[in-house]
This record gives structure tokens, sequence and C-alpha cells, in this order.
């Protein structure tokens, strides 16, 4: 049997095509003016203000942090009566609540000075993002005029140019300047403690105003780089936070999830699991406070209308990975290079372990090879410590006898997740590369800490 024959119409092809081309034209047009967010655009079911669990968010309350509220007003009232406040040193691991409550007091104290008719400026300077006298000088000079910046430009003057500048600035408006340096002790790792000589100097050389700074840190011996007569100046007054205990941190993730969630949102034990994990790491609330959020960030994802548990044991995952990260990229040029010694070290001995004047040794040729100007030991040693507070490496100080102290270091994490992380840094990944290819290994000439 014979198949029948089709039988095409050759004048219809081009009418099939042109269907064809413009239903395509029609896909690719739609496709240009979808947006990649139209579809993950809905009513909010989970929050009601997420900005109420971020870090730099300032409540009204602060759980468990009367004692040290009280105690900060008490030492700033006399700026309401025209005198110097004592300038303040804070002191307390990360998240207990310094930034935020001086954010806090910083605001009220303002709002008593419009009503009472006071003249008092303010200043904020976060030290690891203004870490030059010129920029800290500078920011302080925005706190008495908004034509500042108009007059003193971002860089170009001298330091002794732009200080008599700010000395006349502060006298010609004149009152009472708060200054709060945050990361108090990363301005002075990498600038060293001139500027707040002259800072803390600056009242003997105004007339109409005066200055009180509040130095905010999670290091307590960073004043031991001072010298004597800043120590002395800096340090009139001190506060302490201590950290908060999984129950503090409880009710104070209780009082953010009324602000930050919709009502019958987060499981209980949700609040309780996020608490007890930040207060085995330091009473942190903060990290608590960005694992909740995370957690419900993850169950909005996944279109569910109530957070649980499960969430929570997922942004930990998430936020481990994270954290690492944005430590190890975030560290200062020298913090960086002490770390990439300790991990081009720690093969070198069958422990893993390493003694401070061997990291130093190693540390010296990066900068040999980085073109860097080499901090002193003591200072390395500081910077070792403040590693080891950030959960990069161990480093434990151990008696030698009659040949002192030392430290014994070693790496916290996992080396393969530190060396992928700087294989983005193209610098320092060159060098450890270099430092791993000659095997050149130093042996320190000295043990004890200086």
């Amino acid at each position: 049997m014979k198949r029948p024959r089709l039988i095409y119409s050759w004048q219809a092809i081009p009418k099939v095509l042109l269907v064809a081309e413009l239903l395509f034209m029609e896909k690719r047009q739609n496709s240009r003016s979808r947006n990649v967010f139209d579809s993950l655009m809905s009513e909010e079911r989970i929050f009601k203000n997420r900005e109420a669990l971020s870090s730099t968010f300032v409540p009204s309350e602060f759980p468990h942090r009367n004692d040290e509220i009280n105690d900060f007003a008490n030492i700033l009232k006399p700026a309401l009566y025209g005198a110097r406040p004592s300038n303040i040193l804070i002191y307390g691991q990360t998240g207990t609540g310094k930034t935020a409550v001086t954010k806090y007091i910083s605001d009220q104290i303002m709002q008593k000075a419009a009503k009472e008719n006071k003249k008092i400026h303010t200043a904020y300077i976060n030290c690891k993002q203004t870490n030059t006298p010129y920029g800290v000088l500078t920011n302080i000079g925005k706190t008495y005029s908004s034509e500042w910046e108009d007059v003193i430009p971002h860089a170009g003057w001298r330091i002794d140019k732009v200080y008599a500048a700010l000395k006349q600035k502060a006298d010609d408006n004149g009152g009472i300047a708060i200054v709060v340096l945050d990361e108090i002790d990363a301005l002075v790792s990498k600038n060293g403690d001139d500027i707040l000589y002259h800072l803390t100097g600056l009242n003997s050389d105004l007339n109409n105003s005066k200055i009180s700074l509040i130095g905010i840190s999670n290091d307590t011996k960073f004043t031991s780089w001072l010298d004597p007569r800043v120590k002395s100046r800096l340090g009139e007054e001190s506060l302490t936070f201590a950290p908060y205990n999984a129950i503090q941190i409880e009710e104070i993730l209780a009082q953010r999830a009324t602000l930050a969630f919709k009502d019958n949102i987060v499981e209980p034990l949700v609040l309780s699991y996020c608490a007890s994990k930040a207060a085995q790491e330091h009473g942190d609330a903060r990290k608590a406070l960005d694992l909740l959020r995370i957690s419900a960030e993850l169950a909005e994802r996944d279109n569910r209308e109530i957070v649980t548990a499960k969430y929570v044991i997922k942004a930990q995952s998430v936020m481990e990975k994270d954290q690492v990260r944005s430590i190890i990229t975030t560290l200062p040029i020298h913090h960086k290079a002490t770390l990439a010694s300790t991990i081009v070290n720690q093969g070198k001995r069958e422990n893993g372990q390493q003694t401070t004047g061997e990291v130093y040794s190693t540390y010296k040729q990066i900068c040999k090879l980085f073109n860097l100007e080499d901090l002193s030991q003591r200072r390395i040693s500081n910077v070792i410590s403040e590693l080891d507070m950030q959960g990069l490496i161990h480093a434990k100080i151990v008696s030698l006898g009659r040949q002192g102290r030392t430290k014994f270091i070693s790496v916290a994490i996992n080396e393969n997740q530190i060396q992928e992380l700087f294989a983005e840094d193209i610098e320092l990944s060159d060098i450890i590369e270099e430092l791993t290819r000659s095997g050149t290994y130093i042996r320190s000439t000295q043990m004890r800490l200086i």
C-alpha cells in the first residue's frame, strides 16, 4: 500500500515563519519587561520591621543595661551645665551593647540639650572605617559645622593645619563636643597614639569650648600600648559591659521579636535555642539577633508562615560559613599577614603549634616580600591576641621557666577554608604560594613575650 504523499503549500511557509517570529519576539519582549523580583514580591507574612533585628538598631529600652546607662548618664551630666565631662573608656566583648548604649545616650543628651538650650555637639567615629588621624579630625570638625567639608578637603592638608582649623572651628562655635571613638584600639594599632595625644591635649588649647572623648574597645589590654600621659588622660573613667547570659539574651530576643515579627510567627523554642547558642560564645547578643533574623529569612524563602527550630540549625550553618569570610576579608593588612604566617608555619611542626617568635619571623618575611613596614614583635603579639579573640587562631600563654613566657599558637578553624578565602586576596595568596613553594621557615631567635 502506497503511503499518501504530503503536499506542502510553499506559499504558506513564509506565513508560518512570520507567526513563529512574532511569537518569539513577543516572548522575548515579555521576558525583558519582567523583573526578577516580580515573583518574589508578596505581602510580608513574617516580618513587620526587619530593622529591629539589625545590629545598628537602637531600641528605646535596653534590658539588663540599666546600671550601665545610669553610670554613663551621670558621667556625661556635667555637659548639660556647660562643663567638660570626663573622658571614658568602655570595655566589653562583642555583642554586649557597648555601641548601641553609647548611641542611645548620645541621642538622649542631645534631646535634653535642645530642651535646655545647651550647646552640645556629638560625633560617632568607627575607627575601623575611619582609621587615619586626618579622617578622625575632619569627622570631629563636621560636628561643629555643616560647612566644614566645604572648607577642609578630604585629603591634602598637613595634619597640623587640620588640627589648627579644628581648634578654630571649635572655639568659634563653643559648647561641649562629645566624640565617640568606636573600635579605638584599631586606630591605635594602625597609627600609634599620636592622634590620641593631640585629642586628649586639645582642651588646653581651647578657650571657648571643650571636648570629651569616649573610647570603645573589645580589648581591655589595648591601653598598654599607650604613652602613660595619653593613658591617664584618656581613661579618666571606665565602664565595663559584662557578657549576657542565656536568660538575659532570651529576654532581649523576646523584646526585639515583638518589634520585628507579626504575632505568633516564631515558636518559643526558637528564641531559647538562639539565646543558648549565643551564650555559649561569650554572651554575644548581636550574634543571637543575627541568628534569629537569618532563621526567619530562611523560613520566608521556603514560604513558611512559622519560624521553627529547624531553621535555626540551617541559619547557624549559613552564619558559620559567612562569618569567617567576613572576618578575614575585613582584617587589616598586618592582621592578614600575621594570620598568613600562622597558616604557613602550621605544617612545620608535628603538633601544629608555634611560638610568637616563629610567627613573627615568618611575618617579617611576608612584610619584606609585600614591601610593608613591619610592626614590632610586641605589636604582633597583640595582633595575635586579637586573632585569638576572633576565633581564627588559638593562642595559649605558657611559662618557659627562666626563659619567660610565650604563646603557643595554632590555627583554630579549617585550614582549607582559610586558604580558599585567602585565594580571593590576590596579594596574600601570592605570598602564601611563594612561601609554601620555597619552604622557607625561620626559627625564632626570641622566645619570650616582650
